[in-house]
C-alpha cells in the first residue's frame, strides 16, 4: 500500500475483501521472493568457493608456468622479439554467453582458439619439449584466469542482485504486511462497531414499537369501556404509530 493511499471513510465489507486479497497478494510475493533470495545464495556461495579453489589452483599453475619459462629462455635463449615479431592476429580468443539463476542474467566467459597453432613448429631446432611444456603451462594459465573472470563477475552481480532481493523481502515482511494488517484490522472493527450499532439500533426500534403498540392496546381498552366507536378509534391510533416509527 503506498503512501498516498487513505484508510476508507466508511469501511465495508468491499474494502475488506479488498484488503484481504492485497495481503495474500504481498505474503504470495514475501514467498516467492524468499525462495528466489535461497536459491540466489546457494548459487553465491558455491561461486564462491568455486572463486577459492581456482585461485588456488591459479597459483600453482602459474608458478608452473614461470618456470617453465625459464627453462625455455635457458635452452634456447631469449625468443621473445621473434614471437611478437610473428604475431598478427590473436588466436585465443573469448566469447561471452548467459546462465539464468532464478530469474537474474550473469555473463559466463568461455575461452577458444581461433584457427591453428602458428607456433605449432617452434622450437624443432632446440628446446622443442620445453616450448610445448610453455605453451602448455600458459594456455592452462589464460583458461583459468577467463574461468576465474566470469566466476568474480557472476559474484559481483549476485552480491548487488541479493541486496537489493534481502531489502525487498524486508520491506514486504517488515512494512508493507504489518500496514495491510493493520488497515484490515481497522476496517474489521469499524464493521464490528457498526454492526453493534445497527443492532442497538434495531433493538430500541423494537422497544419503541413494543411500547406503543401497549399504549394503543391500553387506548383500545379504555374505548371500549366508554362505548366510542372502535373503527376510528383505531385508524387514529394506527395513525399515531405510524408517526412513532417514522
Amino acid at each position: 500500500m503506498s503512501g498516498k493511499e487513505r484508510l476508507p471513510i466508511f469501511p465495508s465489507r468491499g474494502a475488506q475483501m479488498l484488503m484481504k486479497a492485497r495481503l495474500k497478494g504481498a505474503q504470495k510475493g514475501h514467498s516467492l521472493l524468499k525462495k528466489k533470495a535461497d536459491a540466489l545464495q546457494m548459487r553465491f556461495r558455491m561461486i564462491l568457493s568455486k572463486i577459492i579453489e581456482t585461485k588456488t589452483l591459479m597459483g600453482e599453475v602459474m608458478k608452473e608456468a614461470a618456470f617453465s619459462l625459464a627453462e625455455a629462455k635457458f635452452t634456447t635463449g631469449d625468443f621473445n622479439q621473434n614471437i611478437l615479431q610473428n604475431v598478427d592476429k590473436a588466436k585465443f580468443k573469448i566469447r561471452t554467453k548467459k546462465d539464468n539463476v532464478a530469474g537474474v542474467t550473469l555473463p559466463v566467459f568461455e575461452s577458444y582458439q581461433d584457427g591453428a597453432d602458428s607456433y605449432e613448429f617452434t622450437g624443432l631446432a632446440r628446446g622443442g619439449q620445453q616450448f610445448a611444456k610453455l605453451k602448455k603451462n600458459y594456455h592452462k594459465a589464460v583458461v583459468l584466469l577467463v574461468e576465474l573472470a566470469s566466476l568474480q563477475t557472476s559474484f559481483v552481480t549476485l552480491d548487488e542482485v541479493i541486496k537489493i532481493t534481502n531489502r525487498r523481502v524486508n520491506a514486504i515482511e517488515h512494512v508493507i504486511i504489518p500496514r495491510i494488517e493493520k488497515t484490515l484490522a481497522y476496517i474489521v472493527s469499524e464493521l464490528d462497531e457498526l454492526e453493534r450499532e445497527e443492532f442497538y439500533r434495531l433493538k430500541k426500534i423494537q422497544d419503541k414499537k413494543r411500547i406503543a403498540r401497549k399504549k394503543v392496546e391500553a387506548a383500545k381498552a379504555a374505548l371500549l369501556e366508554s362505548g366510542v366507536v372502535i373503527e376510528q378509534a383505531g385508524n387514529m391510533l394506527d395513525d399515531e404509530d405510524k408517526d412513532l416509527l417514522f
